[in-house]
């Protein structure tokens, strides 16, 4: 009987000791979600749309970067953060702040469809997608 509580408690022991780590997990990766605010249904040419965006998440790590990137499938047009160059499509760009806006000039008298693809120095990404119809110009007499 003595015999196999000090085999038990060897265990105990060994499973303690074998339990700890040196090193404290810290969880870095969180779930995000990017909200935009209502944008215009229609655009004319030659005319830029503000596109309001906030990212959102459950917890805020210091070191978070995150990056953007566009692709623009259909019409023609430009991209660009405020007092920026405007982007080349699916190169990444860094987000300088969780708030953000973003402004798109149309360059064309036709329907214009493009995805801004939003990721963290994780590996998550969420797509945003915006369309635009053609807006004429009313001809005053």
């Amino acid at each position: 009987m003595k015999h196999f509580v000090k085999i038990s408690i060897a265990i105990i022991i060994l499973l303690g000791l074998t339990a700890c780590e040196d090193r404290l997990n810290i969880q870095t990766n969180f779930p995000f979600e990017v909200k935009t605010m209502p944008v215009p249904k229609s655009i004319l040419k030659k005319q830029t749309v503000e596109i309001r965006c906030q990212i959102v998440s459950e917890q805020k790590y210091k070191d978070e970067i995150y990056t953007l990137r566009y692709f623009q499938f259909e019409g023609n047009g430009r991209l660009k953060l405020a007092n920026q160059e405007p982007f080349l499509p699916n190169d990444m760009y860094v987000i300088p702040n969780r708030t953000f806006r973003l402004y798109y000039t149309s360059l064309s008298n036709n329907t214009q469809s493009f995805e801004v693809w939003i990721a963290d120095s994780k590996g998550k990404e969420q797509k945003l997608r915006f369309e635009f119809n053609a807006k004429k110009e009313e001809k005053t007499e």
